[in-house]
């Protein structure tokens, strides 16, 4: 693990928590042998992820948007006044 911890400014167990909340959602898989752990990224679990964050992605930015349009009419309407 501290080969794939070490571009990462932090701690060994700080990182490993990560792996392990990483594991536990299904993103990535870890196999270990003797001292050597592999880390494999699961795919589809990570393809579904990123689906996602593309649907919120997407819904947030309507949001905003209609957020947008709702100010600057809320704006016209004290110009006029």
């Amino acid at each position: 693990m501290g080969e794939l911890a070490e571009p990462f400014a932090m701690a060994l167990p700080s990182f490993m928590k990560h792996v392990g909340i990483l594991e536990r959602t299904g993103l990535i898989r870890s196999r270990k042998r003797g001292r050597i752990r592999t880390c494999t990224l699961e795919q589809k679990n990570l393809a579904a992820a990123e689906r996602w964050f593309a649907e919120q992605r997407s819904m947030w930015a309507s949001r905003y948007q209609n957020l947008d349009s709702l100010l600057e009419s809320l704006n016209g309407e004290k110009r006029d006044s």
